[in-house]
């Protein structure tokens, strides 16, 4: 039960300093590129600079163009006198050059204002042959003669002419050209744009020295027992084929995230000691047509030259989602096209192929029906949330590198850490090396343990926040509200502490170590909503109002209490009816299962039980308001109270009597010559504490 700050801030720091290298609020300065990369780039620029460069020449030196003539108009000009030469190029263009003052006199004619100035041709004039242009000046009476092309060494020459033409299609190809060389040194030579359709799947080969046996997995022993039957296919395929037996061909690690299933799958790679190819599934997903497919075919054709071999893809959800599910509402073709693939390609290989598919998900509901049928995945493994013992090993596992301090408990570090994953403990064990070297000690003790737990679960503690006198004590007598509901109601989980140090959003917080069930009774579940709405009747009993302190309480217990009604059938209104669909199928999201009528009734119902898990907390605060106002006042004192001070406060909870009674009970029976014995041995485990999902 948390306590929420509804106005919390976060503003940056402006005295951080990073080191020498980025005082105050420099930004880190970028890498620096390989000097290769900057030389290219170098030479790109120069080859845009220079294009345009000759473009803008061009424009600017091609401002006047000669005029094309005919033969007439170039007889008026020869007999007229006007013309200063011809000369005749590539024995197909007659240039006409024109004399310095007759330039001017032309471009006074219409049709002749853009004629070039002088020096250079004026008209040009197709003269078809070259020996027929001869003999038409002689007959005209020309004492010109054509002469051969001068070199032209003014700008633009003709070879220049012919460069600027062909420096839009140079650019291009260089523009391809860098284009493909990014592409290569984004992307690996497998990876490359020529290898798109190669499988990037990562291989491990069994000749490995770093590879994981199940000695470095801690937990999962039913897991282990259900997929030692693969590995020992993979070491002895032979006393299965002599029986006629064939092993699956696919087995689904189904869990959590960070429970361990790829470190399981690498496990059964180690223990069968052969080559382990690993891919995620997203890793089949591209933007071009086809990719996914071929992918998987690729995979497939190496893990068949490899055989026997362990085909390991992670996240497989991410292609075999269930196909034609929501139809019209942005499917993906090529999605399902991998999966297509993905399917025939299990269903191809022979069953004594030696190639074994081994996929882990957490969402095991959503995938398609033909993948998940036998002869493709044919079972599925739960990897599941650590219980108590399990939980003690992983810690053992991940402590072998930490230098612990001799207060250290691993099954009190267990018994602390109810619903935390293999990952989530890994967490733990780092924060606490963390912790331990931030206050300088030689060693990391059980307070760094418990301070790890406490920052994953809520938070970084917000020392700086700023919390008046009157919010203070607001706050102190709402999480001793839970406190105190929580330990006299029996069916409610026990406590751990209560602190009002701020923590994350949370400005504090009652700390529970929920109960192992299997199933969840009624009456519970109604302790359960009690001890979360305990503290709003706090502060209305105690101060007369309310806050906004009790918004994440309101939403677990309304969560809790539609739950009851709409999926549990745990009203005798609606009856017993239940519209959750645990297979995923069908999408309530878009429609309700039920009409508007009963609609109605399960508001009511829901509303009904909230009042009544209210009243019940009320009812106990108020027959205990000295406790309680004990216990607040003992939280403003010293901020963090445990199951110690409350059980000296409202002595031991009934289940802890009663536990005593029964181990006393045990104790008399076994006799006394090995009573105490026998009693250790029974009562000195103490069971595994796990969070259900009920």
């Amino acid at each position: 039960m948390e306590f929420n700050n509804q106005n919390s801030n976060q503003t940056p720091n402006p005295n951080r300093h990073d080191g020498d290298q980025n005082p105050g609020n420099m930004p880190p300065r970028p890498p620096k590129r390989p000097r290769a990369e900057r030389g290219i780039r170098i030479v790109y620029a120069f080859w845009a600079v220079l294009m345009v460069g000759l473009l803008f020449m061009q424009m600017w030196s091609g401002g006047s163009s000669p005029v094309q003539t005919n033969w007439n108009r170039l007889k008026d000009m020869i007999v007229a006198g006007d013309v200063e030469s011809i000369t005749v190029e590539n024995d197909k263009v007659a240039k006409i050059y024109l004399k310095e003052e007759a330039v001017e006199r032309y471009r006074q004619m219409p049709g002749y204002k853009s004629l070039p100035e002088g020096g250079k041709h004026q008209f040009t004039y197709n003269i078809g042959n070259p020996d027929i242009f001869r003999e038409d000046l002689k007959e005209i009476g020309s004492k010109y003669e054509v002469e051969p092309p001068m070199p032209d060494y003014t700008y633009p020459t003709n070879l220049m002419r012919e460069i600027l033409s062909f420096l839009p299609t140079i650019f291009i190809l260089l523009m391809i050209f860098a284009m493909f060389r990014a592409m290569s040194r984004n992307s690996s030579a497998q990876n490359g744009v020529m290898n798109v359709g190669k499988s990037k799947a990562q291989v491990y080969d069994k000749d490995d020295k770093n590879r994981i046996t199940f000695k470095d997995v801690a937990g999962h022993e039913e897991a282990k027992v259900e997929i030692m039957e693969i590995v020992d296919f993979l070491r002895k395929p032979e006393k299965y084929k002599e029986l006629g037996g064939k092993i699956p061909k696919g087995a689904l690690l189904v869990g959590p995230p960070g429970t361990g299933k790829t470190l399981l799958a690498k496990a059964v790679a180690g223990e069968a000691n052969v080559p382990f190819f690993s891919i995620s599934g997203s890793d089949f997903v591209e933007m071009f047509v086809g990719v996914g497919a071929s992918r998987v075919r690729d995979l497939f054709a190496q893990a068949k030259s490899k055989a026997p071999c362990i085909v390991f893809i992670d996240e497989i959800d991410a292609i075999g989602r269930a196909r034609g599910k929501n139809a019209g509402f942005g499917g993906n073709d090529e999605r399902e096209n991998t999966l297509n693939q993905l399917l025939t390609e299990m269903d191809g290989f022979g069953s004594n192929s030696g190639v074994i598919v081994l996929a882990a998900t957490n969402r095991a509901d959503i995938l398609d029906k033909a993948l998940t049928r036998a002869g493709r995945f044919d079972r599925q493994i739960d990897v599941g949330l650590p219980e108590l013992k399990e939980r003690e090993a992983i810690f053992g596992v991940h402590m072998r590198k930490l230098k612990l301090a001799e207060d250290v408990n691993v099954e009190f570090l267990a018994k602390q850490t109810p619903g935390f994953s293999g990952a989530d403990i890994a967490n733990v064990c780092n924060e606490a090396a963390l912790i331990a070297a931030r206050h300088d000690k030689k060693a990391i003790d059980k307070e760094d343990f418990l301070a790890a737990v406490d920052r994953i679960i809520g938070g970084l503690e917000k020392k700086s926040k700023v919390i008046t006198p009157a919010e203070k004590r607001t706050i102190a007598y709402h999480e001793a509200g839970h406190a105190t509901v929580s330990w006299l109601l029996e069916h409610a989980n026990p406590l751990v502490k209560v602190t009002i140090i701020p923590r994350g959003r949370a400005l504090g917080a009652a700390w529970y170590l929920p109960e192992e069930r299997q199933i969840t009774t009624t009456e519970q579940l109604m302790h359960e909503m009690a001890s979360l709405l305990a503290g709003r009747a706090s502060e209305l009993l105690t101060f007369g109002e309310i806050s906004t302190g009790a918004l994440n309480d309101l939403e677990r217990a309304t969560k809790m209490s539609y739950a009851m009604v709409s999926y549990y059938g745990m009203s005798d209104k609606v009856g017993n009816r239940s519209y959750y669909d645990s297979t995923g199928q069908s999408d309530f999201s878009m429609t309700k299962p039920y009409s508007e009528q009963t609609s109605v009734m399960i508001d009511g119902e829901v509303k009904e039980l909230i009042d009544k898990a209210f009243e019940m907390a009320t009812t106990i605060l108020t027959e205990n308001r000295e406790g309680l106002a004990t216990l607040a006042e003992l939280l403003l004192e010293r901020e963090v109270v445990f199951a110690d001070d409350l059980e000296r406060i409202y002595g031991k909870r009934k289940k802890q009597l009663e536990a005593e009674a029964e181990e006393q009970r045990k104790a008399e029976e076994s006799g006394a010559e090995n009573g105490s014995e026998a009693s250790g041995a029974e009562e000195g485990v103490t069971p595994a504490y796990t969070i259900t999902e009920e």
